[in-house]
């Protein structure tokens, strides 16, 4: 009984832990761009090449769990080239962010996966992102360079 008491608080704890979609929208969606302005993109594609060196993963997989851990959303690998992957961004908070935003930005989220995917291919990398309303998620589409390694 004890035990059970014990793992019940604990479960209630971490429950606590978890952002509402209410808080994460008010900081991502409106405070951010208030402070940035016109900047906010640009601005956000970096911050999300930053935090990916921060934060340096070694698979496609560990990008995925990144995403559901972060809360930016179920990420997926629908498509892989010599020179170009896409994924697919989809789940309930992008939904609401499309739905809510008359132009939602999935910049960081783009930055994010280019800087990852540098490093792994060790080309210079940028990633674009498609916003497509009607179906409710974004592609994400990163293209390198072969032509210009990175060094160092």
């Amino acid at each position: 009984m004890k035990d059970t008491l014990n793992q019940n608080l604990d479960q209630e704890s971490k429950n606590q832990l978890t952002i509402s979609t209410f808080a994460y929208e008010l900081l991502r969606d409106i405070l951010i761009p208030d402070l940035l302005g016109k900047d906010t993109e640009e601005i956000s594609y970096w911050a999300g090449k930053n935090l990916a060196r921060k934060f340096p993963l070694l698979s496609t997989d560990e990008i995925v769990s990144f995403f559901l851990e972060a809360a930016w959303g179920n990420l997926e690998l629908i498509e892989e080239s010599k020179q170009e992957m896409k994924f697919e961004l989809t789940g309930g908070i992008i939904e609401r962010r499309i739905e809510m935003q008359q132009d939602p930005s999935f910049r960081l989220e783009a930055g994010f996966i280019a800087e990852q995917i540098q490093s792994k291919k060790n080309f210079t990398s940028e990633a674009y992102d498609e916003i497509l309303k009607k179906k409710n998620k974004v592609l994400i589409t990163v293209r390198w360079d072969k032509k210009d390694p990175i060094h160092g």
